[in-house]
Parts: structure tokens; C-alpha cells; sequence
């Protein structure tokens, strides 16, 4: 893969930034802010690739900021700090809905430009504990993410779509390097990670023991998306991780870029339609660009496009 060489001249590494004027509705800023997530995760990593081809395509310099990734980059967007964000589409929908995450603390101050890639719902159970489906994890040690984290509501509703509640198993709070580490240590039998497939936990997990990755059943699955339609299906592809020789059939959200509501039409209609123009760069510079497209960038989208982002679809086509 090409390596992308990140340019100070158009993106701006760090959360403090200069900026020459201010944004009001409908006004072109001198300078773009973009929260993506921790620095050495995949947001940051993406989004960084991605700002600098859409500073040099729009003349518009992004600044790249490390984040607590979703939760945090909307309520940055809620605070105007900053105009654009990666955050999964589940943790958006709650904050537009003012549930799970959000309850007590709604906001609709944004809007969808576009979902980029998979965020996969990845279920790694020990072999030795007995587990081959997700029915098997009542009474088990499982950790579900981080405590509050999208993670850990993914997993709520899963276990509840197969009649388990947090409270039937052995519920623990781990990241997910320390969720793969419980796991070969044999100190849980089973852990939730929501995050693009291979996900490098995993894999390290995988070539020092056997994992079996449960499957999503397809009536368990249907009912899931019927309920949260952020929901989409994703077949894991087999040798994803080492000793899993099948496709494995489980969920996915979405990374999603997202933009302050106060950004301009224009502004957002140039960012739209040079990210998909520079399709080919963008996957030469971040392995998960592969995944860009338009038809998946409008699909399981519950909150509604910013209309420099809808007036690009609709000219191509893929929105109504």
C-alpha cells in the first residue's frame, strides 16, 4: 500500500489551531476542523488521509484533531468546535434521537455527508469455554467495551435479540487490547468489538490461540435491523483472522462523516463530490478507502444528509 505523507501546508495535525475568521451560515471558513478519534485508531489514521486530499481538491485547509471519537466529535459539533467528524452511525442516531448515549442530552445540530466504511460487530468467544453461539454467552465472563461505549450498546442489543440481558453474564468493562488479553489469560470466556475487520487485537489473539467468531444468525439479524436500522449485514470473510476457514455472518454500523448544519451548501457539495471523485487516491492512501462508494455511503443512514451532501447524490443519482 502507498504510503500517505501527511503535509503540514493543507492538514494541521493537533487540537489547537489557528483559525482567520469565523463561520456563520452559509460563509466559506479559511480553515475546516475534523474530530476523528485516538491517534493511533483507525478515525485518526482515515481522516487524515482523507483531509489532506479534500484540502488540496477543495483549496481549503482540514485540520485533523484526536478525539475521543463518537461521542465526543458530536458534541464538538454540537459546540461548534469543530465543522466535521467520523463517528459511527448507531452513536448519531442517538444523539439525533436523544437515546442510549444521548438520553438527556439530544442534539440535531448536524447532519450526514456520508457513511465511508464497516464498523464491524465482532463477537471472539474461547473455544475451551464451551461457546459456539451467541445464545452460549448467558453465564459467561464476556467484556463488552468500554462502560458507556458504542460497543457495549451493540452488544446490549444483540444479547437482548437472543433473550440475554447485561445482567445473565459476567459483565466486564474492557477495551478491546484488554478484552484480547482477558481472553488469552483465560480470565473471560468472551468479548464484544465493534471496529473494521481485521482489527488488529484480534489478530494478534489469533496467532497465539484458537478463537471461534460468532455468527449473527439471519432471523436474529433481521429482527436487529428491523429494530435499530442503523443496522447493516456483513459477512466476515474467512481467514479474516487465523483458524476462522468460514465466512462468518454478523452486523456492522458505519464510519460516518458528518458535518456541522451551519456549513455551507456549497462547501459541503465540493467535499461530497471530491471525496468519491478521489476514490482512487484516498484507498491508495488508507487500505479502508477500498470500501468507498456511493450506494453504501446513502444506505442505513437514519439522520438526515446536509443538503450540499444530498444535492451530489441526487445529481448522481443514488438519493431521491
Amino acid at each position: 500500500m502507498k504510503k500517505l505523507m501527511i503535509s503540514g501546508l493543507y492538514v494541521i495535525l493537533g487540537a489547537a489551531v489557528l483559525f482567520a475568521s469565523g463561520q456563520q451560515a452559509g460563509k466559506t471558513r479559511t480553515t475546516l476542523r475534523m474530530a476523528t478519534g485516538g491517534n493511533t485508531g483507525t478515525y485518526y489514521a482515515y481522516g487524515s488521509a482523507v483531509g489532506q486530499i479534500l484540502s488540496e481538491k477543495i483549496g481549503i485547509p482540514i485540520a485533523i484533531q484526536s478525539t475521543g471519537a463518537s461521542k465526543a466529535n458530536i458534541q464538538l459539533i454540537a459546540a461548534q468546535e469543530v465543522e466535521l467528524a467520523i463517528v459511527q452511525n448507531d452513536i448519531m442516531d442517538y444523539a439525533y434521537n436523544g437515546t442510549e448515549l444521548f438520553i438527556g442530552e439530544q442534539t440535531q445540530s448536524f447532519s450526514t455527508i456520508a457513511a465511508l466504511y464497516a464498523e464491524v460487530c465482532q463477537i471472539i468467544a474461547n473455544p475451551a469455554s464451551g461457546i459456539s453461539t451467541i445464545a452460549d454467552l448467558k453465564g459467561k465472563r464476556v467484556s463488552v467495551g468500554d462502560a458507556g461505549s458504542g460497543t457495549e450498546f451493540n452488544a446490549q442489543q444483540i444479547l437482548r435479540a437472543y433473550g440475554i440481558e447485561l445482567t445473565d453474564i459476567d459483565k466486564q468493562n474492557l477495551s478491546f487490547g484488554a478484552s484480547a488479553d482477558a481472553l488469552r489469560d483465560n480470565k473471560i470466556d468472551a468479548f464484544f468489538c465493534t471496529a473494521g475487520a481485521p482489527t488488529i487485537a484480534i489478530v494478534d489473539l489469533s496467532m497465539g490461540r484458537n478463537i471461534v467468531l460468532l455468527e449473527i444468525d439471519n432471523d436474529h439479524a433481521a429482527q436487529l435491523i428491523r429494530d435499530f436500522p442503523f443496522y447493516t449485514h456483513y459477512p466476515i470473510p474467512a481467514r479474516t483472522y487465523r483458524g476462522v476457514d468460514r465466512n462468518v455472518q454478523t452486523l456492522a454500523v458505519k464510519a460516518t462523516l458528518i458535518a456541522n448544519n451551519q456549513l455551507s451548501e456549497d462547501t459541503v457539495y465540493n467535499l461530497t463530490k471530491n471525496l468519491f471523485e478521489s476514490k482512487e487516491q484516498i484507498q491508495n492512501a488508507h487500505v479502508k478507502g477500498t470500501e468507498l462508494a456511493t450506494e453504501y455511503a446513502v444506505s442505513g443512514i437514519s439522520v438526515p444528509f446536509h443538503p450540499g451532501a444530498a444535492r451530489y447524490f441526487r445529481e448522481i443519482g443514488v438519493l431521491r
